[in-house]
């Protein structure tokens, strides 16, 4: 192989892999993550970078998964703008000091520095998320300690949710007994029967990130190529008299470039609601998986209550703020 490349494209399906990971963890960084979309993906079957490089060249996959710190290096990375990159870096034009393009990014700058804002600024929840095939796992509590309910299994039953709380010998569930047990088909039926009773007609709006009008990107490139000279100067790169003074032209022009920019009135960028034309019913029916549509019974702030078998009432659903609240109202 080898030879001389005259052109470079983003893959298809792969570029919108990504860009959907990239506007779900816009949508909601508090929730979503880079492992929590690690596990999507390889529930989804969708191939591991290795896998898909390996398919591409026309040799087997290995059924290698994707790791969340290499989905996050991935975005994380300026590559994702479309830049010929150099150790990590992006290389710089020798006439203009701009990064050099190979091809269109998956995203522009204002997105990327947003993406790069949500995955560094969160910090680590002190629950571990379930990526077991359980719809109401973090969705069930107990009703009498009110801790979470988690999964119970043997060989001679079906799986079953049960507060196990008062045997981990927590305080707050030192009277929770006896513990609410019930099988986990049963109750997972009875709350996709009322949630799409109570919300499966509503439509479905998304949360999707907007650049603005592009002036904030430019900015933010223009900006970026100024740091990325000025580091290189500081490195001792342009040294040389000739060198020296083309940094100065560089430098100057990139500097009345930006001023120029700034003064140009912009649409900021940000978080916008937009209709999907699907209903809360279609979205449930289409959910890949049953991490899928758990997902959507965190969104919709879903929770359910379980009482042991001989209390007067057995499970209550609701919502995170309350029974009582309009449905319409978490559309």
């Amino acid at each position: 192989m080898g030879g001389k490349i005259d052109q470079v494209e983003l893959h298809p399906h792969a570029s919108e892999v990504l860009r959907n990971v990239a506007r779900r963890i816009l949508a909601d960084p508090d929730n979503v993550t880079c492992s929590s979309e690690a596990a999507r993906l390889n529930r989804a079957r969708e191939l591991s970078p290795a896998d898909h490089l390996a398919v591409m060249y026309g040799k087997p996959s290995g059924g290698r998964p994707w790791l969340p710190q290499s989905l996050k290096n991935i975005l994380l990375s300026e590559a994702t703008l479309g830049y010929l990159m150099h150790r990590n870096k992006p290389v710089l034009g020798r006439e203009d000091g701009r990064p050099v393009r190979l091809c269109e990014g998956l995203w522009d700058r204002a997105t990327h520095e947003a993406l790069r804002s949500a995955i560094l600024s969160r910090k680590a929840p002190w629950t571990r998320r379930s990526n077991r095939e359980y719809v109401l796992t973090t969705v069930a509590l107990c009703g009498q300690c009110h801790t979470r309910l988690y999964t119970q299994t043997s060989k001679d039953a079906p799986p079953r949710y049960t507060c196990t709380a008062r045997n981990k010998g927590w305080l707050q569930a030192q009277h929770c007994r006896p513990a609410p047990l019930i099988n986990a088909h049963l109750l997972d039926a009875y709350v996709e029967e009322w949630f799409l009773r109570e919300l499966g007609d509503g439509m479905i709006y998304e949360t999707v990130y907007d650049p603005g009008n592009g002036i904030a990107e430019r900015v933010a490139e223009t900006r970026a190529s100024r740091e990325r000279l000025r580091a290189d100067r500081e490195a001792g790169l342009y040294d040389a008299p000739d060198d020296a003074a083309w940094f100065r032209d560089r430098y100057a022009a990139l500097g009345r470039e930006l001023a120029a920019l700034e003064a140009e009135p912009r649409r900021a960028p940000g978080m916008v609601r937009r209709p999907t034309g699907e209903t809360v019913a279609d979205r449930w029916f289409r959910a890949a998986d049953v991490q899928a549509r758990k997902e959507i019974l965190i969104d919709f702030g879903v929770r359910v209550t379980l009482f042991p078998a001989s209390a007067p009432v057995r499970w209550v659903p609701g919502f995170l703020h309350g029974p009582e609240q309009d449905p319409m109202a978490l559309l």
